[in-house]
């Protein structure tokens, strides 16, 4: 069962931001879209690279390894060569605090 977690504050990362965090070994990416947190696997699906070294704009992440492209609120594939989704994980800010389902 998944429990949630502080990982970060929320002036840690601004709107049009990115930020890793590692939780109990897991490699997760904070993004901040227009004010609200998303949490992702910071690796791609295509070949592993850390994605918090990627391009961000808007809600698309580009990898910097082979330029897959994902939807940062859903985790969705948006260009090749990645063919699966990003693990996602449940997102709570509670004051200042976010927390991360892990």
């Amino acid at each position: 069962m998944s429990e949630y977690r502080r990982v970060a504050k929320t002036e840690d990362i601004e709107p049009g931001e990115m930020k890793f965090v590692r939780e109990q070994g897991t490699a997760i990416l904070l993004v901040n879209v227009d004010g609200n947190i998303y949490a992702l696997s910071d690796f791609c699906t295509h070949s592993r690279c850390y994605l918090h070294e990627g391009k961000l704009k808007g809600k698309t992440l580009t990898c910097r390894c082979h330029f897959a492209e994902f939807d940062v609120t859903t985790g969705g594939v948006l260009g090749p060569p990645a063919k699966r989704s990003l693990v996602t994980y449940p997102v709570k800010v509670e004051g200042k605090h976010i927390l991360v389902a892990i």
